[in-house]
């Protein structure tokens, strides 16, 4: 006979509804693992996507998605010549939030060149961008409908094609558009703000009177194109020929065109420790104070549960039940109310993480990795009740 079960069948109520609580405090324990591995893939999605060796970013800076970057598009021309670069694509983005249906809308958009890589990986359904202007590519995740228009800066973009969901590395789902167009919408100032300029630009040339009328027209014409310029880029992605030394294609970007080049190694660092270190930080402290949570409460259920049990355990030491037999009895106990509340907990994540407004990733090694540890909670919280039956008289047994 299993003096556990028994006891368990005696008191069911109690061990079942103390189990359910366990597990809902396990499952915000897994859940909180699991949205830190999310932040990692979301914040490695758009790297992972391009497949890219290098990322040219602007001079001291950490790169396009740690701080802003601004680089010049023709950068990507004198990279292109570059011994043992195989191909060269400039990205344009920005996080954009609309008003859509009432509702702020934000997203992650994304400019690239059709001739070049960087675009969506995989359309689901329509098709990719075919024309220079005015076609978009959504994420799955933004429902939206092929054929809707979405309006950005200027003008209206209409949704050929709907792709995987990739995310930014602040959680929002990529659109897609030509580059052309993502320069316009980021870097093309509004109508009165090109007349304000132009008029200051106007007014200072015209204060100098050392140049001429004709010298001066031609110098204002030089300026406005120079301040209204919108081909500027945020990175250009660099894959390399097979064989090539990494190193040395960084080093000659750096030297000659006075830019960072950033290995995909690098930038995966940047990413995954710089941007959410803190993330990682809280999420394991509240994981920590969870478990030690969970330990206090089985410590004492079990305790509560031998004090219950005080003359029951007196009685099985007068008629020589040796002190192994209880030790497993609470043992036992334990480990089965750590079971079955890992249970509930797997359970009940596993059929709600998909509603989650957050990626959140489970793996296989975190989650036995989990269960191993609240396997050693359950043995140390056990101690406590143990502690008491083994101070437990045989005499008590026959007490009032």
């Amino acid at each position: 006979m299993n003096l556990a079960i028994r006891d368990i069948r005696y008191h069911r109520g109690r061990f079942v509804l103390t189990s359910i609580g366990l597990g809902l405090l396990l499952g915000v324990v897994i859940s909180m693992g699991g949205i830190y591995r999310g932040l990692i893939a979301d914040a490695l999605a758009i790297l992972r996507a391009n497949g890219a060796d290098i990322w040219v970013v602007q001079q001291e800076t950490n790169g396009p998605f740690a701080e802003s970057s601004r680089i010049p598009e023709e950068s990507s021309y004198r990279i292109a010549v570059i011994p043992g670069v195989a191909a060269v694509s400039p990205l344009a983005f920005q996080t954009i939030q609309i008003e859509r249906s009432g509702k702020p809308f934000r997203f992650f958009l994304i400019g690239y060149r059709l001739d070049s890589f960087g675009g969506p990986s995989k359309i689901l359904f329509g098709r990719n961008i075919q024309q220079k202007h005015y076609e978009m590519v959504v994420a799955k995740s933004m429902k939206i409908d092929l054929g809707e228009k979405i309006r950005l800066g200027q003008n209206e973009y209409t949704v050929v094609g709907i792709s995987e969901n990739i995310v930014s590395s602040g959680g929002d789902p990529v659109a897609y558009v030509t580059l052309a167009d993502a320069q316009v919408i980021q870097f093309k100032k509004s109508n009165s703000a090109i007349r304000n300029e132009r008029s200051q630009t106007g007014a200072g040339v015209d204060a100098n009177k050392s140049i001429t009328a004709q010298q001066a027209e031609l110098l204002k014409q030089k300026l406005i194109a120079a301040t209204e310029s919108t081909h500027t880029v945020n990175t250009v992605m660099v894959k390399l020929a097979s064989g090539v030394d990494l190193k040395a294609v960084q080093e000659r970007i750096q030297r000659w065109n006075h830019l960072r080049a950033i290995s995909d190694a690098e930038q995966t660092d940047i990413l995954a420790k710089g941007m959410i270190e803190k993330a990682r930080m809280q999420l394991g402290l509240f994981r920590v104070i969870l478990l030690i949570i969970s330990g206090v409460i089985i410590s004492l259920i079990i305790y509560t549960s031998t004090l219950d049990k005080i003359r029951v355990i007196a009685t099985l030491k007068l008629i020589g039940a040796q002190n192994r037999v209880i030790i497993g009895m609470i043992l036992q106990q334990s480990l089965l109310m750590g079971v079955l509340a890992y249970g509930i907990g797997y359970v009940v994540i596993l059929l709600t993480y998909e509603k989650f407004p957050r990626r959140i990733v489970l793996e296989a090694l975190d989650l036995q990795i989990l269960f191993v540890i609240v396997m050693a909670i359950c043995i140390i919280s056990s101690f406590v009740g143990i502690r008491k039956a083994l101070k437990v008289e045989p005499a008590e047994a026959l007490g009032g």
